[in-house]
């Protein structure tokens, strides 16, 4: 991208939230039911029927307003978004407009260049969501499946403060990591449960007026977010370089050409003809309320991530990926409450090893095949110098394949490590004997050839002599031997 133009991003993230029944209905949320199963009379907006919010829902707004440092309104009101679309039976959705539930909350983000930054949220607001089109396996008609409709959302605004699609995709990760700590939504992003809307203008870097805005749509994966926001922004730095306007639209992202196409053009707040919904009283909520609250609310990311830091001596890095699930925080902490080891080296592990076997066969780590506790198991016989950190590595894989404990593994395999002196001592001496020219050449100065000498009493060894007395024994051997 150009020097001369600045980003200017603000993101309207989509939340579903985790209640059994749906915002004013009764009616199952649960996912994967076959279609129109799940849509009651009051979902679909038949005549005579009336909406009662569930309390839940508000709730989990709440919750959501505490853990970003916002303001939960005492008193919110719920509007009519009218428009026309085949998945809105009603005609119009119920959501929140000028009186919003939460209000100025932010949260920070690390920049490109390492540096901590504030992005402001907006609002907040609670809302219906819509039904799905169907348009595969149906030929050349559409399908409506409306159990969708009337899953709450919480739709999250946040402040044109981002200035690129890394730092737009960081934002995005923060708030999904916070809504997930939460619990108030499983933030399934392949289910549609977490999604976002990038509102994308460029500006002449220094200018203190916004750039037209295209709005891009229905983004639900990080990868899609990044991409779609920079194919948007080279479209309107080109767009402007070669003389012409950026048109205000909302635009789709195609995943498959990687670039955003028109959709519709954009429209304004009064094209939907917001008014409050004369079916629904205000939302007033006490400040016991809220205080109940907050009582519930977990150790946020931020707040866990310097815990880790602190109490644990964890490095930085290493602790903002470690909290950036609540589950794999709680698993690092399971396996160090255990472990006979410096906190760090179960990080190690927790990042390494563990987190590449589930990532290999996209797992979670509440889907882990290994118990904290075992893991824990495995690195203390690393620390007993039971076994190598090279025969460790053996050890986890055949833990991760459901041979048993790591005690259970080396006794069955065998991987004991050679710890008895005169044992390395004899496989040390007839490697020196069989090596005589490196040896010489050790002795000359050239000191690196010591890996060589270790390398080969490993391999006589099948890797369980214990590393560190290997390297003395071999030094001291050599040394005797040229004098």
């Amino acid at each position: 991208m150009s020097a001369a133009w600045e980003v200017v991003i603000g993101l309207e993230i989509h939340t579903q939230l985790a209640t059994k029944s749906k915002i004013f209905s009764g009616a199952s949320t649960a996912y994967g039911a076959e279609p129109n199963t799940q849509a009651c009379l009051i979902d679909l907006g038949y005549p005579g029927v009336l909406p009662v919010l569930n309390e839940e829902v508000v709730r989990m707004a709440c919750k959501f307003g505490l853990a970003v440092n916002a303001t939960v309104a005492p008193r919110s009101v719920f509007a009519r978004k009218n428009y026309f679309y085949p998945d809105l039976p009603k005609g119009y959705q119920i959501s929140q407009y000028e009186l919003p539930i939460v209000e100025h909350g932010e949260l920070f983000i690390t920049d490109g260049e390492g540096n901590e930054k504030r992005i402001g949220i907006t609002r907040a607001h609670l809302e219906e969501d819509a039904g799905k089109s169907v348009h595969e396996g149906l030929d050349r008609y559409s399908g409506i499946d409306l159990n969708r409709a009337g899953t709450p959302l919480l739709e999250i605004v946040s402040e044109p403060d981002l200035r690129s699609a890394k730092e737009a995709v960081a934002y995005m990760r923060k708030i999904h990591t916070i809504v997930r700590y939460l619990g108030i939504s499983d933030g399934n992003m392949q289910e549609g449960s977490f999604r976002c809307d990038a509102n994308v203008s460029v500006r002449p870097r220094g200018d203190e007026v916004l750039g037209t805005r295209t709005e891009i749509k229905n983004l639900n994966s990080f990868r899609f977010v990044e991409r779609a926001i920079n194919f948007e922004i080279e479209r309107q730095i080109d767009v402007l370089e070669d003389g012409g306007e950026v048109v205000q639209e909302t635009r789709l992202y195609d995943s498959g050409r990687d670039e955003t196409r028109s959709m519709r053009s954009k429209e304004e707040a009064n094209d939907y003809r917001y008014f409050p919904d004369p079916d629904l009283l205000p939302v007033e909520i006490s400040e016991a309320f809220i205080d109940g609250v907050r009582e519930t609310l977990p150790e946020l990311p931020d707040d866990k991530r310097r815990r880790f830091v602190d109490d644990y001596g964890v490095k930085q890095d290493d602790a903002a990926i470690l909290t950036v699930s609540r589950a794999l925080a709680d698993y690092f902490e399971e396996a160090s409450a255990s472990a006979d080891a410096q906190a760090q080296v179960v990080a190690n592990w927790v990042i390494g090893d563990l987190s590449g076997a589930l990532n290999k066969e996209g797992l979670e780590i509440e889907a882990c095949r290994i118990p904290a506790e075992d893991l824990a198991g495995l690195i203390n016989r690393i620390q007993d110098n039971t076994i190598s950190g090279k025969i460790a590595k053996e050890v986890f894989e055949a833990m991760w394949a459901g041979e048993g404990t790591a005690d259970a593994v080396i006794e069955a395999r065998g991987l004991k490590q050679i710890t008895d002196s005169s044992a390395i001592e004899a496989i040390v001496d007839k490697v020196v004997a069989d090596n005589p020219g490196q040896a010489a050449e050790y002795r000359a100065g050239k000191e690196k050839l010591i890996g060589f000498f270790v390398g080969q009493v490993m391999k006589e060894t099948g890797g369980k002599a214990n590393p560190g007395q290997v390297n003395e024994v071999l030094r001291a051997k050599l040394k005797e031997g040229g004098q």
